[in-house]
């Protein structure tokens, strides 16, 4: 499954300092002000037995992110970046790699069962300054490791550090043709917000897209997850 996102240009500001902002929307998520964000990886299982550690994405990766386009399938590739290339520019990869936390968060899925930790899934978020309330989204996950809820402790995690960081809203786009993603963006309350032409846009309310998370009864993993950035 893969959902594509327009590149969004990102500075260097330094950090300011985090503070909470607006309210949860839901009663069964945690509250809010427990949630933490320093964080910097989470060992947990699929329900098929798989060890998984998710950890945030780091400029060293560069070459792990390069070999797993090329692992992706032509059509997943196409979905992802318009492009059923097996290597991306330079540039892209780069982009990619340049997490700072701030205008751009990141996260990956190692699979730790696997003896040489295949990296497996990758979810990016960008905005365009440290403030802003709006990102935008984009996730990927390996044709093979598809439909076992890799995408959805994924997805967790990302969104309880962007609401950490005070994001509140995140734009995807997806082409029109990718229904699985259509079907993972309704399953989170995604709402349209455009679909128009080959690519739709649709609108992901952050605290929402958790509570919708945290409803669902698999993967297990996803009570792991809110575990592990709940303080104390």
């Amino acid at each position: 499954m893969m959902i594509v996102q327009k590149p969004v240009e990102f500075g260097t500001n330094p950090r300011v300092p985090y503070a909470m902002q607006g309210e949860m929307k839901d009663e069964p998520m945690t509250d809010p002000a427990s949630f933490q964000n320093q964080v910097q990886s989470v060992d947990v299982k699929l329900d098929n037995g798989t060890r998984v550690c998710l950890r945030r994405v780091r400029h060293s990766d560069m070459d792990q992110i390069e070999k797993g386009i090329s692992q992706m399938s032509d059509q997943s590739r196409y979905l992802r970046f318009f492009s059923g290339s097996k290597t991306m520019p330079p540039s892209v990869i780069e982009k990619l790699a340049s997490v700072d936390g701030i205008h751009h968060l990141a996260w990956g899925v190692v699979n730790m069962s696997d003896k040489e930790r295949t990296p497996i899934a990758a979810a990016h978020v960008f905005r365009e300054t440290p403030t802003d309330e709006n990102g935008e989204f984009a996730i990927t996950v390996l044709d093979q490791y598809h439909g076992q809820g890799v995408a959805r402790i994924l997805m967790m995690t990302v969104f309880i550090d962007c609401y950490c960081e005070g994001l509140r809203h995140l734009r995807v786009d997806i082409l029109r043709s990718n229904k699985k993603a259509y079907g993972l963006m309704r399953s989170i309350g995604a709402k349209p917000c455009s679909l128009e032409g080959p690519v739709a846009e649709y609108d992901i309310i952050v605290a929402d897209a958790v509570a919708a998370l945290q409803n669902m009864e698999k993967p297990t993993a996803l009570s792991d997850i809110t575990a592990a950035f709940s303080a104390g």
